[in-house]
């Protein structure tokens, strides 16, 4: 029997494993029951270091020992193992959201907030700039740029961006009318959007965006995010997000926007003609 290095590889990706321990379990799924040195063997890593991977997978919970000479090994059946493994992923996030909220009022993040006050003031505006990398990075970009508006947002939205934002989003989108922030929404109206819509449209005006297409979000006539890629075509970990202090571009995009929402159908008329 040989170790399948292609799924060694997977078990590593998926369950956290390092090499040996995915060579050792998926050497012990295949045998059933084993002692080290047969395993060591197996799973071709050096027999010195068969009991210590063997007493981490134990810990983790992947292996059980059995009682009796010589010590043997049975695996835990995968099916088992994801159970184990999710509820060992929840403490984890737990854990770590718990220690996360607590920092919100430690004098950690107070004294770096301080440090980022300070170096903000040797900023030239037109510094401003940077690009993001992936779709979890550019919203979250997009999210703290929402957070300073202080005017207006306007948004240029493809119909599965829109999605991700208005799910993601909401709250944002909430405190900003509470706050008297102007928002123009355009995007696609149809039957999979609808529900977003409605989610949002009682703090954003919303706009069918028909035949225009794009990405573009400006805030307060200052700032400018635009995605380079048509999403459809690059996967979500490798889209672009260009962000940029640009005062004439956003207010020249401004315009056209205004422009284009002379056309288009108001999110009520939309979601009525759809049977909404």
């Amino acid at each position: 029997m040989v170790v399948n290095e292609e799924l060694v590889n997977k078990v590593k990706a998926i369950f956290g494993l390092n090499t040996y321990e995915a060579r050792i379990w998926v050497a012990l799924l295949m045998k059933g029951v084993a002692t080290a040195g047969e395993l060591a063997d197996l799973a071709d890593i050096p027999r010195s270091r068969a009991y210590d991977v063997l007493e981490s997978l134990e810990k983790k919970g992947f292996v059980v020992m059995k009682l009796g000479k010589p010590i043997k090994y049975m695996a835990i059946p995968p099916s088992e193992v994801v159970e184990r493994v999710k509820k060992r992923y929840e403490e984890t996030i737990q854990r770590k959201m718990k220690e996360m909220e607590s920092l919100k009022s430690s004098e950690l993040l107070q004294e770096l907030e301080k440090l980022q006050k300070s170096g903000s003031a040797n900023i030239d505006l037109s510094e401003k700039s940077g690009a993001f990398k992936g779709q979890q990075n550019i919203i979250s970009h997009l999210e703290t740029m929402l957070k300073e508006a202080d005017k207006n947002v306007y948004m240029l939205l493809t119909e599965s961006f829109f999605a991700k934002m208005a799910m993601v989003l909401k709250p944002i989108f909430y405190e900003l009318k509470s706050r008297g922030v102007s928002v123009k929404v355009i995007a696609p109206i149809n039957e999979v959007t609808a529900k977003y819509v409605e989610d949002i449209m009682e703090y954003a005006e919303i706009y069918d965006s028909g035949e225009l297409r794009g990405r573009i979000i400006t805030i307060d006539e200052e700032e400018v995010m635009i995605m380079i890629f048509d999403e459809k075509e690059v996967p979500s970990a490798i889209d672009v997000g260009i962000w940029v202090y640009a005062p004439a571009l956003a207010k020249s995009l401004n315009q056209l926007l205004e422009i284009s929402i002379q056309k288009l159908k108001p999110a009520s008329q939309a979601l009525k003609e759809l049977g909404l």
